[in-house]
């Protein structure tokens, strides 16, 4: 079975590298800054005692005042995982850099991110819908998408 690696042995580390990059930690998950996503990615992993080099999962959550981008990542060879999330205040255009240069596995989830939440991704080669035609207004996985009756 896969073991969870502890989010504050894990923030250590992150912060050992990137003093400014760990915003915040829970039990289970460990919250980044924004700005910092792309280069703790790369060292998460790069880094041989880490060694995350399966994103499993991103997903993004609205909690109306806030948007959340979760990343569940693997590690195939030590049989550990993490959960990392980043927070983003903006409505209008929410976005957290792309991390397809790191996992080529996120092309498609950050497409499918930007398709029912809004969230954009920077750097994305490809960014546009993937279940929802062009033109298509809105984003129907936000808790404000109003669903429109005959």
């Amino acid at each position: 079975m896969t073991r969870r690696y502890p989010a504050d042995d894990l923030a250590g580390k992150i912060r050992t590298r990137f003093p400014d990059a760990v915003a915040d930690t829970a039990p289970a998950e460990l919250y980044l800054e924004r700005d910092r996503l792309r280069d703790v990615c790369e060292f998460l992993r790069d880094d041989e005692a880490l060694d995350f080099r399966a994103l499993v999962a991103l997903n993004a959550v609205d909690y109306v005042d806030y948007f959340e981008v979760v990343y569940r990542l693997v590690s195939y060879r030590h049989n550990h995982a993490t959960v990392l999330k980043v927070r983003v205040y903006e409505r209008d255009e929410p976005s957290v850099p792309s991390v397809t240069s790191v996992w080529k596995g996120a092309e498609l989830q950050e497409r499918e991110v930007y398709d029912l939440m809004g969230v954009g991704f920077e750097g994305h080669p490809n960014l546009k819908r993937v279940f929802l035609w062009e033109g298509f207004e809105g984003h129907p996985l936000r808790r404000d998408f109003l669903l429109q009756r005959p």
